[in-house]
């Protein structure tokens, strides 16, 4: 009938915001759902179920599995698009890219200035970094289900301040709250890191070499004590975009339905199960810790980003895309107030 084969069109229907945006959301609420009804310690038990050889130090339950492999996955699409966005797309003019950034900047300080300011001397005062990240799954999920016909910018600028912002709090966990540091492990991650960007740059695009490269490196990170998801970024940051090598697009193409379409649910139906059954939601709601959690992201990330988007554009040479409204950037100020992995990390 001059369709494309069955496995073809899947392939294309993942591939769409829209459609990955959707399963995201289905599978965090089927979660919610079965964290609170009857079946919840089932529920529980198989987040907590571990699988993985032990020499290896992966011998992690499947909770961690989804947070710190699928999720590694994913952040290697999105290194490929930011990497994309940086070359040849809407943030190849320094100018521009500086907006997001500066504004990932001020909508990680002024959200755990609010927290620590609501929290000064009690005793939550130490999870002042919990919302400092917005979750970058779930903000260009919901963009992509509200927002079907915005502006390519805008998820541009979403995609960069996200990705910027989750480094600064990965960055924040790692000097604040890890204590299972390794620089052995780091320096070792440098090597398959290395031979990962040589062999790209070099055009070699046989999958099963760059593969294990690329979980050589995801386990040293994992085992660094860094999250592991940071892998995945560097990685896809070293894949060229342009040139007789440039291979960014077609992985792009080939992986986005297995990130899109089965990484981020799974990791959503693996993460986002917090049970509040048995709680006293007067008490969780009044206390200051939840308080300066609900204050950072809804206010402090508005505030943050959209103010300093807003001064940065007025008083430097720094330039708001074309295609962008403040009422756009607004709306995005708003989107970077999902917080959830980053945070729920930090709470651990």
């Amino acid at each position: 009938d001059g369709r494309p084969p069955a496995r073809e069109r899947l392939r294309r229907y993942l591939s769409l915001d829209t459609t990955s945006g959707m399963l995201l959301l289905v599978s965090a609420a089927v979660a919610v759902i079965l964290a609170n009804s009857p079946w919840r310690e089932a529920y529980h038990e198989i987040l907590a179920y571990e699988i993985g050889p032990e020499s290896l130090h992966l011998h992690l339950s499947l909770s961690e599995w989804a947070a710190d492999g699928l999720l590694a996955l994913f952040f290697f699409v999105v290194g490929l698009e930011l990497k994309h966005e940086f070359v040849v797309g809407d943030l190849k003019n320094p100018s521009a890219a500086a907006v997001p950034v500066i504004a990932a900047v001020c909508g990680v300080a002024v959200p755990a200035l609010i927290y620590a300011a609501i929290n000064a001397g009690g005793d939550g005062a130490q999870g002042w970094a919990i919302p400092t990240a917005t979750d970058i799954a779930f903000a260009l999920a919901v963009l992509a289900v509200i927002g079907s016909h915005l502006p390519t910018a805008l998820r541009s600028f979403l995609l960069t301040l996200a990705v910027v912002d989750d480094l600064i709090a990965i960055t924040i966990i790692a000097i604040f709250y890890s204590h299972g540091f390794s620089l052995t492990w780091l320096v070792a991650a440098i090597v398959p890191i290395a031979l990962f960007g040589v062999a790209v740059q070099r055009g070699l695009k046989n999958p099963v070499v760059l593969g294990v490269l690329a979980i050589a490196a995801w386990v040293c990170v994992l085992n660094s004590g860094i999250h592991a998801t940071i892998a995945g970024v560097v990685l896809g940051l070293l894949v060229p975009v342009k040139g007789k090598h440039a291979i960014a697009d077609r992985m792009e193409q080939r992986l986005h339905p297995y990130s899109a379409g089965f990484a981020v649910p799974v990791f959503a139906f693996f993460s986002t199960g917090v049970t509040v059954v048995g709680t006293s939601i007067t008490d969780t709601l009044t206390d200051a810790v939840t308080i300066g959690v609900i204050a950072g992201l809804v206010l402090g990330k508005a505030v943050g980003i959209f103010g300093s988007t807003f001064l940065v554009s007025k008083f430097t040479r720094a330039e708001l895309d074309d295609n962008l409204t403040w009422s756009d950037v607004f709306g995005l100020s708003l989107l970077g107030g999902i917080g959830f992995t980053v945070s729920m990390l930090i709470g651990e």
